[in-house]
């Protein structure tokens, strides 16, 4: 498949799931996520699929910064109901990193491995953070994302204007896939370890 390439150049999530290595899904249960990753989740990559992804990383190295994070043993609260904005793709990104899932989740093996319950949404708005815990030890980060940061092209709300009203040849068509790309791209490359970008700190 043909995939920009600055995907395999974004940071890498890495993890170990003591599932995973029970069944023997992976090698003592070590799994890498990459960007590519999440794009195929969400079958799209925008700046709220990259910051999600960001997210997640700053999370998971604050909680564990010495070591893998272990997934399946952290909690994620999201500051708004799921069905609000963006709210809902940017959890999909936090399970697959985190292992973390709402309702739907996997029930466990007595009492073992359990993920249901584990992502949850406030019933209103709280706020922007994101809060992550890990259930062993309780610690808690809280994590924002501002990418106003990694301002966008100004021409591409014309440019989607005229796609949505079929009125765009595939140059246009381009220069706004390009432009689109151009600033996940920045925020992946250029932003990752930004505070300004990813806020990070202790609850």
């Amino acid at each position: 498949m043909d995939f920009p390439d600055f995907y395999e150049l974004a940071p890498v999530v890495r993890t170990r799931d003591p599932f995973a290595a029970l069944l023997g899904a992976a090698r003592d249960g070590i799994l890498e996520y990459r960007y590519l990753d999440a794009v195929r989740l969400a079958g799209h990559s925008c700046p709220t699929v990259a910051g999600a992804f960001l997210i997640g990383r700053a999370a998971l190295h604050a909680l564990y910064p010495d070591e893998p994070a272990e997934r399946g043993a952290i909690a994620v609260h999201m500051p708004a109901p799921e069905c609000e904005g963006t709210t809902g793709v940017m959890a999909q990104v936090l399970t697959l990193l985190t292992g973390a899932a709402a309702s739907n989740g996997f029930h466990g093996i007595q009492g073992h491995f359990k993920r249901m319950g584990l992502l949850s949404f406030a019933a209103q708005r709280e706020g922007e953070a994101i809060h992550f815990k890990r259930l062993d030890s309780g610690t808690s980060v809280a994590v924002e994302l501002d990418i106003s940061w990694v301002p966008g092209d100004p021409a591409q709300s014309g440019r989607l204007m005229a796609i949505l009203q079929n009125r765009a040849d595939d140059t246009l068509r381009r220069a706004f896939a390009d432009a689109w790309q151009a600033r996940v791209r920045r925020l992946l490359l250029e932003f990752a370890d930004d505070p300004r970008v990813i806020r990070v700190r202790p609850v």
